[in-house]
């Protein structure tokens, strides 16, 4: 059932956030309900929307946490989310808020013929969290036995209808600003995720610092359309708390759906008038492949004040396709914005104006790779690519743009070694202007340290300075990435980005754009390193596919060498769904090396109804055992298998 709009706020009250003593999420849901204006509108994959107003979400979170509290969940447990974008996250997620307990949202099991990986790195993630319940959507929690079984949390895997039922009124939990909020995993494209641990002064923090932005642009209350996932920050604290705080209202899809059908994120800025929606750049190279004609039809992009662009590197080739692409449905240059940001920071760091086209400036590819030097250069005569810049003597990087209000940046000196511990602010002095080091953060929104891990706590928290592990330099003020220090492409003492590598054979026939890996090597019996690609193919291409692996590998080598001078020693073609992948859809670059040498990079399993049948018998009998197990270790006996 659809909810109606709420009435608009008086005009005297369009300016207003929450007030300063808004201090947790609790009081910011309450601040939200309280107003009356706003909520979240789930938008199915056939466009039909549900509307949940604000105060409508905040009487079902209500009942949730009445049924979390009587099931004995204390203040402070961990309870671990597994949900897709629905209403059903933020009963679940609230409910846990407001009975005082730690969610720790996580991602549900999309890639089927990954599900044995799945369950090994759920069970771990819900162990490095502690969870002692875990929530989770209907469908969901029908394939989830084997991870449950894995971690046995204390109080099992339920649905919110599966909660007791509580008598009496249930009394919210009052905490404190300094009290853990949430809990949000790491990317983890160099390591394995860890724990974040986000306090809700911090919470808060990122929050207002994104609010502030918008009035600058004329925007008091804008309104904004995301299918990011919820369990990742830019999706959950980038645009739900945001829409809480004026308040107003977002748009929620589901990241399967976009994927699906990129057209209706663009399709649902036009139809409700949105101004905001961030995504990564593959989000934009994804449209402007995919979306045909026919699919924008009547859309109007005018209304789109700020396409944030952030969370993995920014290619200007795509910025500049999907400018060219959209321009005639009303999309404007100014309004794509270059960010940065990391978990650990609660999301944003930097932003790029609001007000003017992207920044994008050439550098000498010698001096940058060699010496760490940004040295600009002239761009070259355009070519193809969007109209991007051709030639191999340069390489082209966005500005993602200054700190936002209370962030500071230093540039400090890398070690090159990623066991070596990196001096940090006040042990080195910062790199000058156009000098490529090592990124350190400091700002409002600071996570508490990773849960339960003190020693990488201390090494990536010191003296109230975060260390990234993200390189780049400052160039006018503005801040140029180059990559992450331990996915570094070293080749014969230079120092290359892969992304630049990879981007090169993106757009070659046979390719699946997005879906490459450029890593380096040290043979054993080699005397310098050797350069690889792994690629995956696009089984969609036209074209004879018995001959097209070698084919399309030899124009990938040509193509790297003609974008970067650099020869591929390997280029290795793969089957889609071969490389591994975060919880958030980025590339794990160092595992996919590893598993290529050791001969263990595979295909996932295909995915047919036996196989599903399969998946869901062997998730059933896992829950029964948990079951079985709980309730005699509850009677004090020797549990009997199922």
């Amino acid at each position: 059932m659809t909810s109606p709009e709420a009435p608009p706020l008086p005009e005297q009250a369009l300016t207003r956030t929450a007030p300063a003593h808004v201090e947790t999420l609790a009081e910011l849901l309450a601040h939200a309900a309280d107003c009356g204006v706003g909520g979240l509108r789930f938008l199915a994959r056939d466009e039909t929307a549900e509307l949940l107003g604000w105060r409508e979400i905040h009487e079902r979170a209500t009942a949730a946490a009445a049924g979390i509290a009587e099931l004995g969940v204390r203040p402070g447990d961990r309870v671990g989310l597994i949900y897709p974008t629905s209403p059903g996250f933020f009963d679940a997620f609230f409910g846990a808020v407001l009975a005082g307990a730690v969610p720790v949202p996580l991602y549900p099991p999309v890639r089927l013929g990954r599900l044995a990986e799945y369950h090994r790195r759920t069970a771990g993630m819900l162990a490095a969290a502690g969870a002692r319940l875990v929530l989770a959507d209907r469908r969901v929690r029908r394939l989830l036995g084997e991870t449950i079984e894995r971690t046995a949390p204390a109080l099992g895997c339920r649905t919110v209808d599966e909660l007791p039922r509580a008598g009496g009124r249930f009394v919210p939990h009052a905490a404190d600003p300094g009290d853990l909020a949430m809990v949000q995993f790491s990317s983890g494209t160099t390591v394995d995720p860890k724990p974040v641990a986000l306090s809700h002064r911090a919470v808060l923090a990122q929050t207002r610092v994104l609010d502030g932005c918008w009035p600058d642009l004329g925007m008091a209350r804008p309104t904004g359309v995301s299918w990011l996932p919820l369990y990742h920050d830019m999706g959950l604290i980038g645009c739900v708390f945001p829409a809480m705080d004026l308040p107003s209202t977002v748009t929620l899809l589901g990241p399967e759906t976009f994927v699906a059908r990129p057209a209706l994120w663009l399709r649902a800025m036009s139809r409700f008038g949105a101004e905001i929606s961030p995504a990564p750049n593959f989000a934009y190279g994804l449209c402007v492949h995919k979306v045909r004609d026919e699919e924008m039809e009547g859309v109007d992009l005018s209304s789109w004040r700020v396409a944030l662009n952030g969370a993995e590197p920014v290619a200007p080739v795509v910025l500049r396709a999907f400018c060219d692409r959209f321009a005639r449905w009303g999309f404007r240059p100014e309004a794509l914005t270059p960010v940065y940001g990391l978990s650990e920071a609660a999301l944003a760091v930097t932003f790029s104006d609001l007000d003017r086209p992207f920044t994008a400036e050439r550098f000498d590819r010698a001096a940058l790779t060699s010496r760490g030097e940004a040295r600009p250069v002239a761009a070259p005569a355009a070519g193809g690519n969007g109209g991007a810049p051709a030639g191999r003597d340069g390489i082209e990087l966005v500005s993602v743009g200054r700190p936002l209000p209370g962030f500071e940046l230093q540039v400090l000196p890398d070690p090159g070694d990623e066991d070596a511990l990196p001096p940090a602010p006040g042990e080195a002095a910062p790199l000058p202007e156009r000098r490529t080091g090592r990124l350190w953060v400091r700002g409002p929104s600071l996570m508490e340290g990773y849960l339960g891990r003190p020693e990488a706590t201390a090494r990536a928290l010191r003296g109230g300075w975060l260390d990234t592990g993200d390189l780049g330099f400052l160039h006018r003020g503005e801040l140029f990435l180059t990559g992450r220090a331990k996915d570094v492409v070293i080749l014969r003492g230079r120092n290359h980005a892969p992304e630049e590598i990879e981007h090169a054979v993106w757009d070659v026939p046979g390719v699946r754009r997005g879906c490459v890996v450029a890593a380096s090597w040290l043979p054993e019996d080699a005397e310098s390193e050797r350069l690889v690609l792994l690629v995956e193919r696009d089984l969609g291409a036209a074209g004879d596919r018995a001959a097209m692996p070698g084919e399309i590998a030899a124009v990938c080598a040509r193509a790297v060498l003609a974008a970067t001078g650099l020869s591929p020693d390997r280029v290795e073609m793969l089957e889609p769904g071969t490389l591994p992948r975060t919880s958030s859809g980025k590339l794990r670059r160092r595992e996919a090396l590893g598993r290529w040498l050791t001969g263990d990079l595979v295909p996932p399993d295909p995915v047919t109804p036996l196989r599903l049948a399969v998946a869901f018998a062997r998730s059933g009998l896992a829950h029964a055992r948990r079951r079985l197990r709980a309730g005699a270790a509850a009677r004090g006996e020797e549990p009997q298998e199922a």
